[in-house]
């Protein structure tokens, strides 16, 4: 008779706490399930921002068109406010360094040249400094218009320098323009040895130069990558050098 009754209370226990189980299991569920409902939303949310991100602008230029007409070029050169608005090029291995200096685009001779960079450089602009040459031509063409820079008012207002190369749009804010002597930069200068970098950077932010105009509010550091556009003045001894600092990298198709 004890034994009945204790089995009886046994499987009242055991039907309780099957019930106790039961509840908790359903206030756990109902506590958790929104949760997660919430981040699968998020998820979607994110998928959907990413998506949107990878889709990369146009670039403005095209290059397959360009490089059909001339393996060489590798870039395109635009300042607002002047009449550059150039192909840039760099001899291959079967050209000399200075062929572009008196070539055209087709590969004719031409006193204008092109703009243009030494194999000296990267073709990607990833050296610490890239040195751009253009012509100061008579007719205001090439790099003439970097004379514009003289002028205070117009270096106050024009500050941008866009190089667009396959798959990028390099934005350059102008940080000085002067006149310079003649010493090949890119010959006189180890850039790879950060003593040459800063004596160099130097120069651009504080030029010893009686023509100058300075950008007091750009800084430049040695971890900055440089773009040096120069041409020519009615002096043989010295360059006109305008001076930018990248500032921006766009992705493009």
């Amino acid at each position: 008779m004890k034994t009945t009754k204790n089995n009886f209370i046994y499987k009242i226990i055991f039907i309780i706490s099957c019930i106790i189980f039961f509840l908790c299991a359903l206030l756990l569920i109902k506590m958790y399930l929104p949760q997660h409902q919430d981040v699968s939303e998020y998820k979607n949310n994110t998928s959907v921002e990413m998506q949107s991100e990878i889709v990369l602008p146009e670039n403005p230029i095209n290059f397959k068109k360009l490089k059909k007409k001339n393996k060489d070029v590798y870039a395109w050169i635009q300042i607002p406010g002047t009449e550059i608005d150039y192909a840039v090029a760099q001899s291959s291995a079967d050209k000399d360094d200075l062929f572009y200096l008196n070539h055209d685009i087709n590969g004719n001779y031409k006193f204008a040249g092109m703009i243009f960079s030494q194999k000296k450089n990267a073709l990607d602009f990833s050296d610490p400094v890239t040195v751009l040459y253009g012509h100061n031509m008579k007719n205001g063409s090439m790099f003439a218009a970097l004379h514009q820079f003289k002028n205070k008012s117009f270096f106050d207002k024009h500050d941008t320098v866009y190089i667009y190369c396959p798959g990028h749009i390099y934005t350059y804010t102008i940080v000085s323009a002067y006149i310079y002597d003649d010493r090949h930069i890119l010959n006189t200068f180890d850039f790879s040895k950060k003593k040459d970098l800063k004596k160099y950077i130097d120069s651009i932010t504080n030029p010893h130069s009686i023509i100058c105009n300075v950008r007091q509010d750009v800084s430049v550091t040695v971890n900055d990558k440089i773009l040096t556009l120069s041409t020519c003045t009615s002096s043989d001894s010295q360059r006109y050098l305008v001076q930018g600092v990248l500032t921006d990298d766009r992705l493009t198709k």
